[in-house]
């Protein structure tokens, strides 16, 4: 992994602008063994610069794939109406080959073209990723089966929402107000609608000993996923993984949580189908769908977060954005104006207000 680069997230219109992400070298921690397999019957795939490099290939037929794969980048940019950034596909091209071939830097620069080099998958399944990326408009974090989120290396794959630079600001919101409270750095926090597992796994870094996080989902290929990156982390004593809708697996903890923190869907059901190819045709609906105006879900962790508090609990939801965000904050001040206080809108790292945070 080359940490001069950086990886970008697909941008799209409706959602909030995605920014590049410097990719962390933190693999090291990534990379150890998971200690008990997930509790679903179903198996989380391994990311592809974690796979052994039991393939190989002459240098002379590597360079064949990356002449190809540029040229079929090219041109398919040239002729995308600017929905596809020649510039962003070579690099992505550059990081496919950092997690493909085993020692990457020092292969490629060997002059004799009849070298064999170390490869982590065959030859014939990158012409088939690539084309899968361009042609089909996959996105590159399913390509390679990771995502580079904070200092994390975050296992992702169809069927999980790949974790968005903005969403980072909920971790750090949350520390915020976990560095002055003792009862929040031990207490009970929930993450709704985990994906991947990334806020789960951020908070769980920054609370003390005797904090926990339950992180739900009810998607089981979610609930998979999360569950192996929380044990990459060596987690699984910290964080708990449940499959269900927002708070029913968590029933038993009314009134005592200590933080509650989403990203739970919030596009309108009309706009899904104008979303980037990469979003709408290929990253679950149900992480996306926020139903007829996008505040279905919103509303109804609202709804439930007052009894679900303990006192002085701290919440943070992300939201479409500014209207979102002012509808919200009113919605609170007027149905729950004696559960909470504090309630406030922050904007992300572009600007926009994208957050509603409060106090119980």
């Amino acid at each position: 992994m080359n940490p001069g680069l950086t990886r970008a997230v697909p941008c799209f219109s409706t959602l909030p602008k995605l920014l590049p992400k410097t990719r962390h070298a933190s693999l090291a921690k990534f990379s150890r063994s998971v200690s008990s397999p997930p509790a679903s019957s179903l198996k989380p795939r391994i990311p592809l610069f974690l796979k052994s490099p039991t393939y190989s290939a002459t240098l002379s037929d590597l360079h064949k794939w990356l002449d190809w794969a540029n040229d079929l980048s090219s041109s398919r940019a040239e002729n995308s109406n600017n929905e596809l950034d020649a510039d962003l596909l070579r690099r992505e091209l550059n990081w496919l080959l950092e997690d493909a071939v085993e020692n990457h830097h020092s292969q490629i620069g060997i002059q004799n073209k009849e070298n064999l080099v170390n490869l982590r998958v065959d030859l014939e399944e990158l012409y088939l990723l690539w084309k899968q990326r361009i042609e089909e408009r996959r996105p590159f974090q399913y390509i390679v089966g990771c995502e580079h989120w904070r200092d994390l290396v975050l296992s992702v794959q169809e069927g999980v929402l790949i974790p968005r630079p903005e969403t980072e600001l909920i971790v750090d919101l949350a520390a915020e107000v976990i560095s002055g409270s003792e009862e929040l750095r031990e207490g009970i926090w929930a993450d709704l609608g985990t994906g991947s597992g990334a806020i789960a796994i951020g908070i769980a870094r920054i609370l003390g000993s005797g904090g926990r996080v339950f992180a739900t989902d009810l998607s089981p290929v979610a609930v998979t996923v999360a569950t192996y990156n929380a044990e990459r982390y060596e987690l699984q004593d910290k964080i708990e993984i449940k499959q269900g809708s927002w708070f029913e697996p968590l029933k038993d903890f009314k009134g005592e949580l200590a933080g509650i923190v989403s990203n739970p869907p919030y596009i309108p059901s009309n706009d899904i189908s104008g979303l980037q190819a990469e979003v709408g045709k290929h990253e679950p609906r149900l992480a996306l769908d926020g139903g007829v105006n996008g505040l279905v879900y919103l509303v109804h962790i609202c709804n439930e977060a007052a009894s679900m508090l303990k006192p002085n609990g701290f919440f943070a939801f992300e939201t479409n954005g500014e209207k979102h965000c002012k509808f919200l904050v009113d919605y609170i001040n007027k149905e729950f104006q004696e559960s909470f206080h504090d309630v406030k809108i922050v904007s992300d790292f572009a600007g926009i207000q994208r957050f509603v945070t409060g106090i119980r």
